[in-house]
């Protein structure tokens, strides 16, 4: 095993941001990680050269009075380069049609030689402000913790990333190469209940009550920021939300789900289906490509990760636990849909089913068959350890 300083952490993102560009948006779910990522390129910046990053939170009191241009006015005559705007959708407007999105939008053509990096919650790509700013950003979404980064985040072992096509190709060597160094079963159950968001270290008595605090607020203050719903759409996510963890993997029955929930008609009820999802308090698997899932029935409907599935409802059964791992590590890079004849499609190119060590594999191998089975440490035929498909970030 390798042991490090956690001051060593660095989520994968961080190395993929072109860090260079002038308009930086990085978005993702309430508690990620989003504002540590920030404050450590801060502290890279500023200890080349002091004083050129500055961070504010968008948030903060100071902001109900001041605007960013006077903020943005002031850094640049004192020579500041690197702006870091955190919770950007908590932004107070100081001018009537004149948003956040569209200060930034000016700030960015008047301060040519600052470059400005923001955050928000990962509903921000539902927002439809009065500033443009699609042509001119860079966009980065930071998921949660994969099973590889919680291994290094707890100082467990630093291990590389692996690509889908690796794992496909090589998880017998790959695996056995892994456990060698560690035992993986332990760390994986582990990760599974409290692995997902990265304050596990901090008071880790407290981590469920923390997630139930980080989803009310998503229901509460993040959604309301860029839907302008009601209270009483509020209370409605807040029972959907509560509907589909009482039976992950969800099958909606449309009809009834609107009438338990008094929602008015079926496009409603897919349009708050679709702000949970960008929410990213749950998954939606399509039989379908990418494309505008707003107007499709869904055909399952899954808890974002398993931490969610345990802080909501931890009745769940071990197959569920599973497919909500595999479908949440594969997501964040794969494209992954229903299928009739598996559990997940990836890539409209390989089947795979997700089940327990005792899953019979089948007499016939094919080439685009795959069993990921839980509880064995390595591969063999077409079968690979469940955990093996957290090293994909």
């Amino acid at each position: 095993m390798f042991a490090f300083s956690a001051v060593l952490f660095y989520r994968s993102l961080y190395h993929s941001i072109r860090w260079n560009g002038r308009l930086i948006e990085i978005s993702g779910s309430r508690g990620v990680g989003k504002t540590t990522l920030m404050l450590q390129k801060i502290h890279e910046i500023n200890s080349l050269s002091a004083g050129k990053a500055l961070y504010c939170s968008l948030d903060d009191p100071f902001f109900y009075k001041q605007s960013l241009t006077e903020v943005a006015y002031e850094f640049s005559r004192i020579g500041g380069t690197h702006l870091f705007l955190d919770e950007v959708h908590k932004y107070p407007s100081k001018y009537r049609d004149f948003d956040w999105s569209a200060e930034i939008k000016t700030l960015y053509d008047k301060f040519p030689e600052i470059h400005f990096i923001y955050t928000g919650s990962s509903i921000l790509k539902l927002y439809k402000g009065q500033g443009d700013l699609s042509r001119r950003k860079l966009n980065y979404q930071l998921p949660g913790l994969s099973l590889r980064e919680f291994l290094q985040f707890t100082q467990i072992i630093s291990l590389k990333p692996l690509s889908l096509d690796e794992i496909i190709q090589d998880h017998a060597s790959l695996s056995k190469d892994i456990i060698r160094q560690l035992r993986i079963i332990p760390e994986f159950r582990n990760y599974l209940k409290t692995g997902y968001f990265p304050y596990q270290s901090e008071a880790p008595e407290q981590y469920e009550q923390r997630l139930k605090n980080s989803i009310s607020v998503i229901l509460e203050n993040d959604i309301p920021a860029v839907t302008d719903i009601s209270f009483e759409t509020t209370y409605k996510l807040k029972k959907l939300l509560s509907v589909i963890a009482s039976s992950a993997p969800y099958t909606p029955n449309l009809s009834k789900t609107r009438n338990e929930l008094f929602i008015a008609d079926q496009r409603t009820l897919l349009r708050y289906l679709f702000w949970l999802e960008k929410a990213e308090l749950i998954t939606i698997l399509s039989r379908y490509g990418k494309g505008n899932q707003l107007i499709r029935k869904p055909e399952k409907i899954y808890l974002n990760n398993t931490n969610l599935l345990n802080c909501i409802d931890s009745r769940h059964d071990i197959g569920t636990i599973r497919e909500t791992f595999f479908l949440n590590q594969l997501s964040n890079s794969e494209t992954v849909n229903y299928t009739e004849t598996g559990d997940f499609m990836v890539n409209n190119k390989w089947l795979f089913e997700v089940g327990g060590r005792n899953k019979n594999p089948g007499a016939e191998i094919k080439n685009n068959f795959f069993l990921a089975l839980d509880d064995i440490e390595t591969s063999y035929r077409n079968v690979i350890p469940l955990w093996l498909f957290g090293f994909l970030y």
